[in-house]
Protein backbone atom coordinates (compact mmCIF):
# COMPACT_ATOMS: atom_id res chain seq x y z
CA UNK A 1 0.00 0.00 0.00
CA UNK A 2 1.27 3.29 -0.85
CA UNK A 3 1.79 5.64 2.21
CA UNK A 4 0.86 9.50 1.91
CA UNK A 5 4.27 10.58 1.33
CA UNK A 6 4.41 8.65 -1.95
CA UNK A 7 4.00 10.56 -5.18
CA UNK A 8 0.38 10.35 -6.59
CA UNK A 9 1.12 9.09 -10.74
CA UNK A 10 1.39 11.99 -12.98
CA UNK A 11 -1.44 11.03 -15.27
CA UNK A 12 -1.47 14.37 -16.82
CA UNK A 13 2.16 14.65 -17.72
CA UNK A 14 1.96 11.02 -18.64
CA UNK A 15 -0.58 12.30 -21.82
CA UNK A 16 0.96 15.44 -22.47
CA UNK A 17 4.33 13.49 -22.99
CA UNK A 18 2.25 10.58 -24.82
CA UNK A 19 0.60 13.30 -27.37
CA UNK A 20 3.86 15.04 -27.78
CA UNK A 21 5.53 11.51 -29.00
CA UNK A 22 2.36 10.96 -31.00
CA UNK A 23 2.97 14.70 -32.32
CA UNK A 24 6.61 13.90 -33.27
CA UNK A 25 5.89 11.33 -34.70
CA UNK A 26 2.63 12.59 -37.34
CA UNK A 27 5.17 15.82 -38.12
CA UNK A 28 8.03 13.30 -39.14
CA UNK A 29 5.21 11.48 -41.17
CA UNK A 30 4.30 14.56 -43.18
CA UNK A 31 7.58 15.23 -44.01
CA UNK A 32 8.36 11.86 -45.41
CA UNK A 33 4.97 12.27 -47.15
CA UNK A 34 6.38 15.21 -48.57
CA UNK A 35 9.68 14.02 -49.43
CA UNK A 36 8.96 11.11 -51.53
CA UNK A 37 5.57 12.84 -53.19
CA UNK A 38 7.41 16.58 -53.88
CA UNK A 39 3.94 18.15 -52.70
CA UNK A 40 0.58 17.41 -51.31
CA UNK A 41 -2.31 19.14 -49.96
CA UNK A 42 -3.89 18.58 -46.34
CA UNK A 43 -6.53 16.47 -47.73
CA UNK A 44 -4.08 14.02 -49.40
CA UNK A 45 -2.00 13.81 -45.95
CA UNK A 46 -4.92 13.87 -43.65
CA UNK A 47 -6.29 10.51 -46.15
CA UNK A 48 -2.66 9.00 -46.11
CA UNK A 49 -2.14 9.03 -42.15
CA UNK A 50 -5.73 8.27 -41.41
CA UNK A 51 -6.54 11.95 -39.29
CA UNK A 52 -8.72 14.61 -39.44
CA UNK A 53 -7.61 17.44 -41.85
CA UNK A 54 -7.59 19.95 -38.52
CA UNK A 55 -4.62 17.89 -36.86
CA UNK A 56 -2.94 17.89 -40.20
CA UNK A 57 -3.43 21.54 -40.59
CA UNK A 58 -1.70 22.09 -36.96
CA UNK A 59 1.20 20.35 -37.96
CA UNK A 60 1.66 22.16 -41.11
CA UNK A 61 1.44 25.48 -39.03
CA UNK A 62 3.81 24.28 -36.88
CA UNK A 63 5.94 22.91 -39.73
CA UNK A 64 6.08 25.64 -41.77
CA UNK A 65 7.36 28.09 -38.92
CA UNK A 66 10.45 26.16 -38.57
CA UNK A 67 10.56 26.72 -42.24
CA UNK A 68 10.91 22.45 -42.45
CA UNK A 69 7.72 22.94 -44.94
CA UNK A 70 6.22 25.86 -46.62
CA UNK A 71 3.56 26.46 -49.18
CA UNK A 72 3.72 26.45 -52.94
CA UNK A 73 1.26 28.02 -55.22
CA UNK A 74 0.19 24.93 -56.46
CA UNK A 75 -3.69 25.45 -54.96
CA UNK A 76 -2.19 25.38 -51.76
CA UNK A 77 -0.45 22.64 -51.39
CA UNK A 78 2.82 22.17 -49.34
CA UNK A 79 6.55 20.59 -49.72
CA UNK A 80 9.51 20.52 -47.80
CA UNK A 81 11.06 24.02 -46.92
CA UNK A 82 14.56 25.17 -47.01
CA UNK A 83 14.77 24.52 -43.01
CA UNK A 84 15.42 21.01 -44.11
CA UNK A 85 18.28 21.77 -45.99
CA UNK A 86 19.88 23.10 -42.62
CA UNK A 87 19.20 19.10 -40.84
CA UNK A 88 21.08 17.57 -43.82
CA UNK A 89 24.35 20.21 -44.01
CA UNK A 90 25.27 18.21 -40.94
CA UNK A 91 25.22 14.70 -42.17
CA UNK A 92 29.18 13.60 -42.39
CA UNK A 93 28.65 10.25 -43.86
CA UNK A 94 26.38 11.26 -46.64
CA UNK A 95 27.90 14.58 -47.61
CA UNK A 96 31.31 12.41 -47.39
CA UNK A 97 29.71 10.45 -50.27
CA UNK A 98 28.40 13.43 -51.92
CA UNK A 99 32.05 15.20 -51.75
CA UNK A 100 33.75 12.06 -53.55
CA UNK A 101 31.25 11.76 -55.99
CA UNK A 102 30.71 15.38 -57.47
CA UNK A 103 33.10 15.58 -59.62
CA UNK A 104 32.50 12.36 -61.04
CA UNK A 105 28.45 13.16 -61.74
CA UNK A 106 29.54 16.55 -63.61
CA UNK A 107 32.10 14.94 -65.94
CA UNK A 108 29.37 12.08 -66.90
CA UNK A 109 26.53 14.88 -66.91
CA UNK A 110 29.17 17.04 -69.07
CA UNK A 111 29.91 13.82 -71.62
CA UNK A 112 26.58 12.45 -71.86
CA UNK A 113 24.66 15.92 -71.94
CA UNK A 114 21.96 14.48 -69.38
CA UNK A 115 20.97 14.14 -65.97
CA UNK A 116 22.85 12.11 -63.14
CA UNK A 117 22.17 11.54 -59.56
CA UNK A 118 23.48 9.87 -56.96
CA UNK A 119 20.97 7.95 -54.76
CA UNK A 120 21.64 5.91 -51.43
CA UNK A 121 18.99 3.82 -49.33
CA UNK A 122 17.11 5.23 -46.66
CA UNK A 123 14.60 3.48 -44.98
CA UNK A 124 12.04 2.02 -48.02
CA UNK A 125 13.10 4.21 -50.77
CA UNK A 126 16.06 5.56 -52.71
CA UNK A 127 16.44 8.92 -51.73
CA UNK A 128 18.72 11.42 -54.03
CA UNK A 129 21.91 13.23 -52.05
CA UNK A 130 23.39 14.82 -55.18
CA UNK A 131 22.55 15.93 -58.76
CA UNK A 132 24.34 17.17 -61.88
CA UNK A 133 22.36 18.57 -64.72
CA UNK A 134 23.84 18.07 -68.26
CA UNK A 135 23.43 20.94 -71.20
CA UNK A 136 20.96 18.67 -73.26
CA UNK A 137 18.55 18.49 -70.27
CA UNK A 138 15.08 19.75 -71.12
CA UNK A 139 14.05 20.15 -67.73
CA UNK A 140 15.13 21.72 -64.20
CA UNK A 141 13.59 19.79 -62.08
CA UNK A 142 16.01 19.24 -58.76
CA UNK A 143 15.91 15.78 -57.41
CA UNK A 144 17.72 15.80 -54.33
CA UNK A 145 16.37 15.22 -51.00
CA UNK A 146 13.18 13.21 -53.14
CA UNK A 147 12.36 9.68 -51.80
CA UNK A 148 11.87 7.45 -55.29
CA UNK A 149 10.86 3.75 -55.10
CA UNK A 150 12.83 1.44 -55.04
CA UNK A 151 11.35 -1.09 -57.56
CA UNK A 152 10.59 1.76 -59.99
CA UNK A 153 13.90 2.90 -60.31
CA UNK A 154 17.47 2.25 -61.42
CA UNK A 155 18.91 3.26 -58.90
CA UNK A 156 16.26 1.72 -56.65
CA UNK A 157 17.13 -1.34 -58.28
CA UNK A 158 20.74 -1.31 -58.18
CA UNK A 159 20.23 -0.80 -54.16
CA UNK A 160 17.68 -3.74 -53.53
CA UNK A 161 19.83 -5.99 -55.37
CA UNK A 162 22.54 -5.66 -53.05
CA UNK A 163 20.23 -6.65 -50.13
CA UNK A 164 20.21 -10.21 -48.27
CA UNK A 165 16.74 -11.80 -49.33
CA UNK A 166 15.40 -11.38 -45.68
CA UNK A 167 15.83 -7.71 -46.04
CA UNK A 168 14.39 -7.05 -49.81
CA UNK A 169 11.73 -9.30 -48.65
CA UNK A 170 10.87 -7.17 -45.89
CA UNK A 171 11.15 -4.18 -47.64
CA UNK A 172 8.69 -5.20 -50.31
CA UNK A 173 6.39 -6.53 -48.32
CA UNK A 174 6.13 -3.44 -46.50
CA UNK A 175 6.17 -1.15 -49.67
CA UNK A 176 4.94 -3.29 -52.18
CA UNK A 177 4.73 -2.70 -55.89
CA UNK A 178 2.24 0.26 -56.62
CA UNK A 179 2.52 1.18 -60.23
CA UNK A 180 3.73 4.36 -60.91
CA UNK A 181 3.08 4.23 -65.07
CA UNK A 182 1.56 1.64 -67.01
CA UNK A 183 5.37 -0.20 -67.46
CA UNK A 184 6.07 -0.51 -63.62
CA UNK A 185 6.74 -3.66 -63.26
CA UNK A 186 4.63 -5.11 -60.77
CA UNK A 187 4.76 -8.78 -60.71
CA UNK A 188 7.33 -10.36 -57.73
CA UNK A 189 8.90 -12.90 -59.66
CA UNK A 190 10.00 -10.49 -62.86
CA UNK A 191 11.12 -8.15 -60.60
CA UNK A 192 13.23 -10.53 -58.60
CA UNK A 193 14.37 -11.82 -62.18
CA UNK A 194 15.73 -8.15 -63.44
CA UNK A 195 17.34 -7.63 -59.92
CA UNK A 196 19.15 -10.68 -60.33
CA UNK A 197 20.61 -9.68 -63.99
CA UNK A 198 20.93 -6.31 -62.57
CA UNK A 199 23.64 -7.98 -59.92
CA UNK A 200 25.28 -10.02 -62.47
CA UNK A 201 25.81 -7.49 -65.01
CA UNK A 202 26.71 -4.75 -62.69
CA UNK A 203 23.69 -2.23 -63.84
CA UNK A 204 19.75 -1.79 -63.93
CA UNK A 205 18.21 -0.19 -66.91
CA UNK A 206 14.42 1.41 -66.76
CA UNK A 207 12.08 2.40 -69.70
CA UNK A 208 9.25 4.60 -68.55
CA UNK A 209 9.09 2.50 -65.17
CA UNK A 210 9.04 5.35 -62.62
CA UNK A 211 7.49 8.78 -65.35
CA UNK A 212 6.08 8.29 -68.91
CA UNK A 213 8.83 9.79 -71.16
CA UNK A 214 11.60 9.15 -68.81
CA UNK A 215 14.55 6.71 -69.00
CA UNK A 216 17.84 5.53 -66.66
CA UNK A 217 20.36 3.53 -66.54
CA UNK A 218 21.98 3.06 -62.86
CA UNK A 219 25.65 1.45 -61.50
CA UNK A 220 26.27 0.79 -57.74
CA UNK A 221 28.94 2.81 -55.63
CA UNK A 222 30.86 0.81 -52.95
CA UNK A 223 32.62 1.10 -50.10
CA UNK A 224 36.13 0.08 -48.11
CA UNK A 225 34.25 -3.25 -47.41
CA UNK A 226 32.62 -3.91 -50.81
CA UNK A 227 29.06 -3.11 -49.72
CA UNK A 228 27.18 -1.02 -52.17
CA UNK A 229 26.10 2.37 -50.48
CA UNK A 230 25.11 3.87 -52.92
CA UNK A 231 23.76 4.04 -56.83
CA UNK A 232 24.78 6.67 -59.90
CA UNK A 233 22.03 6.82 -62.71
CA UNK A 234 21.80 8.68 -66.04
CA UNK A 235 18.44 9.70 -66.98
CA UNK A 236 16.98 11.56 -70.39
CA UNK A 237 13.41 11.65 -71.96
CA UNK A 238 12.57 8.34 -73.43
CA UNK A 239 12.47 9.41 -77.30
CA UNK A 240 16.34 10.28 -77.51
CA UNK A 241 18.00 7.92 -74.32
CA UNK A 242 17.80 4.63 -75.07
CA UNK A 243 21.10 3.55 -72.89
CA UNK A 244 22.19 0.38 -74.56
CA UNK A 245 22.02 2.13 -77.74
CA UNK A 246 24.55 4.93 -76.84
CA UNK A 247 28.02 4.24 -77.99
CA UNK A 248 30.35 3.68 -74.19
CA UNK A 249 27.45 4.95 -71.94
CA UNK A 250 27.52 1.60 -70.00
CA UNK A 251 31.43 1.24 -70.03
CA UNK A 252 31.17 4.47 -68.74
CA UNK A 253 28.61 4.92 -66.01
CA UNK A 254 30.48 1.40 -65.07
CA UNK A 255 33.81 3.15 -64.60
CA UNK A 256 32.49 6.33 -62.79
CA UNK A 257 30.93 3.86 -60.33
CA UNK A 258 34.20 2.58 -60.15
CA UNK A 259 36.09 5.59 -59.50
CA UNK A 260 33.44 6.57 -57.02
CA UNK A 261 33.66 3.71 -55.54
CA UNK A 262 37.78 4.27 -54.94
CA UNK A 263 37.23 7.05 -53.48
CA UNK A 264 34.75 5.66 -50.95
CA UNK A 265 37.92 3.14 -50.54
CA UNK A 266 36.90 0.23 -52.74
CA UNK A 267 39.75 -2.00 -54.11
CA UNK A 268 38.91 -3.40 -57.81
CA UNK A 269 38.82 -6.90 -58.21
Amino acid sequence: MASKNDPEPDTEAEGAQSGGVQSVERALTVLEILAREGSAGVSEIAEEMGIHKSTVSRLMGSLVSRDMVQQNSDRGKYQLGFGILRLASVIPGRLSLVHEARPILESLAEEFKETVNLAVLRSNYAVNVDQAMGPSTLATYDWVGSLTPLHATSSGKILLAALSTDERDRILKETGLPPRTSRTITDRKELDRQLLDAAGKGFAIVREEFEIGLNAIAVPVFNHQGNVVGAVSISGPAFRFEPEKIPGLVESLKEAGLQVSANMGYARR
